[in-house]
């Protein structure tokens, strides 16, 4: 007799016992018990790659969604302390001097404009980021499961971001464009470069708003991962919680 069929006989001992046992048993419980050790008989409990790879996109997906939806709400990025953008890095000086000249709110006025780019670019980043979990392999699948909470982003997001950030950046300049960012920046460039002495400066803009437009977009997406694997009640089909399920109980 293999294993499943010495299952069967089981099945209808423990629910007579339960039956003649326990007169409080219901005969809902008594369906369940069958139904759960019917799909142990049937293999339904069984983990494939395939459904785990499955299983990890829906959970992109679902994070990706959530996460464009919230970059590209007004104040997205701007309001949103985890993923503002600030003035470039290089250019912080800029900031720093022409505050001191008293230009602290055409300044603030920039930054403002820049992170309105990002949010207005972020509502065509959905589309690009769900063709971009195709990259998920069967053979990752696994590793990714058992990994940190971070561990599908993670991976997404070194395999995906140079296609991304070419496929992206396009979108950005023409947001920075139509929300009059890039002439901010050119004003204030101009105008920090012609003070006395001062050692001329001019990053890349588009650059660096699609650089942390995408960063910022990836924190959100790594936020949506880990609570799907933190919380059963933001798997929202079915096969995300049979695959994040399983790895809860260690059957990975």
């Amino acid at each position: 007799m293999t294993g499943k069929n010495m299952l069967k006989p089981l099945v209808i001992l423990l629910v007579w016992a339960m039956v003649t046992g326990c007169k409080s048993t219901s005969e809902a419980q008594v369906n369940r018990v069958l139904s759960d050790f019917g799909k142990i008989i049937s293999g339904e409990d069984e983990l494939t790659t395939d459904q785990v790879a499955d299983g990890l996109k829906e959970a992109l997906s679902q994070g990706i969604s959530k996460s464009s939806d919230r970059a590209s709400a007004v104040d997205g990025y701007l309001k949103n302390s985890l993923i503002r953008i600030a003035f470039p890095p290089e250019a912080a000086k800029v900031e720093s001097r022409l505050r001191q000249i008293g230009l602290g709110n055409e300044v603030d006025k920039f930054i403002e404009s820049m992170n309105r780019g990002a949010e207005k670019a972020a509502k065509e980043a959905k589309p690009i980021f769900l063709a971009a979990i195709k990259n998920i392999t069967i053979e990752d699948a696994w590793g990714i499961l058992r990994g940190e909470n971070d561990s599908a982003t993670r991976y997404l997001e070194q395999n995906t971001s140079a296609s991304l950030t070419d496929k992206f950046q396009p979108i950005i300049a023409g947001a920075l464009e139509e929300v009059h960012a890039t002439r901010y920046y050119d004003d204030l460039v101009n105008t920090y470069n012609k003070i006395p002495l001062v050692q001329k400066v001019n990053p890349d803009l588009d650059e660096y708003v699609t650089e942390q437009a995408i960063a910022g977009l990836f924190k959100l997406i790594a936020q949506e991962e880990a609570s799907i694997r933190k919380n059963p009640a933001e798997r929202t089909t079915q096969l995300m919680r049979k695959v994040f399920g399983s790895s809860e109980a260690g059957l990975q």
